[in-house]
């Protein structure tokens, strides 16, 4: 039986939690801006520590313990003491610079570079979906395609038919990739493999992109938990009282739950980290 702790409450919102009424109802305050001063110690929310050595270009440079500086966009996914801030220029009063969905300072009316020969490959439409609504801006600006692998099964034949090299690389992202998995194991193998050195596999610990969403922006506490041989996505949606029975269920609760992603900000960081990982190392013989 479903679990009615974990059952949305349609009625609450006129039979959807998705609905603007619920939207506002769950809008929370935007974090406090701080102005980036000198050696202001941050977080940021892949877990880089660093403190502001300078400011430019709608940048803030950190250098971590090591002395190693890493440059980032001025705005949101900064914490002190475990508290999100904005991060804004020392003598910034009106708006911040225009950003992109992923939080990356938006290109204006920039056309989308041809095509690199390399390649990042996400395991299904679903993952693939919600790249691009977050982090579309930047992957056109790169000249980043992004594709749907459709299971990880036949990954190793992928990658040979693939044939990355040194100026073709290939960026995996791979659902539930923890240690033991199945998708560990695979991983592993084509690391081991000869076109192991052009090829970069990461992953997230969720069972399904769906659980890289956060939980809130459907008004829940936490995705619930679906038994092991249970299918995933149905269960899921069972258990929060939306239709189940079939794929085009399953389709049209996918597109509802992702129009509620307005940007990074309503993503889990174990997903952020992982996708700007690959795309800097596809991207990184055209830098």
């Amino acid at each position: 039986m479903p679990n009615d702790s974990l059952r949305i409450d349609w009625d609450a919102w006129g039979g959807d939690v998705l609905s603007p009424e619920a939207k506002a109802a769950r809008v929370s305050a935007s974090p406090k801006r701080v102005p980036a001063e000198r050696d202001l110690v941050v977080e940021r929310h892949d877990g880089w520590v660093g403190a502001v050595v300078r400011v430019e270009t709608g940048n803030v440079h950190l250098e971590d313990r090591r002395g190693k500086v890493r440059a980032f966009p001025l705005g949101r996914g900064f914490f002190i003491d475990g508290v999100e801030v904005e991060l804004v220029g020392a003598s910034a009063k009106g708006a911040a610079p225009t950003r992109t969905a992923s939080g990356s300072r938006a290109v204006a009316d920039a056309r989308a570079r041809v095509a690199l020969p390399s390649r990042i490959l996400v395991e299904g439409v679903h993952d693939a979906e919600l790249v691009e609504q977050v982090w579309g801006h930047d992957l056109r600006v790169e000249g980043v395609v992004v594709e749907p692998l459709h299971g990880a099964d036949d990954l190793l034949g992928v990658v040979a038919e693939f044939a990355p090299t040194a100026e073709r690389r290939l960026g995996i992202l791979l659902d539930h990739l923890v240690r033991g998995s199945k998708e560990s194991r695979i991983a592993e193998e084509v690391l081991r493999g000869p076109h192991g050195a052009h090829v970069r596999v990461v992953g997230h610990p969720f069972i399904d992109i769906w659980q890289a969403i956060k939980p809130a922006r459907l008004g829940i506490e936490a995705w619930p938990d679906v038994p092991r041989g249970e299918d995933w996505k149905r269960g899921t949606l069972r258990r929060l009282g939306m239709p189940h029975e079939s794929q085009e269920d399953v389709g049209r609760a996918w597109q509802r739950i992702r129009s509620r992603v307005r940007d990074w900000n309503d993503l889990e960081p174990a997903l952020l980290a992982r996708v700007e990982e690959l795309i800097d190392f596809v991207t990184t013989n055209r830098h």
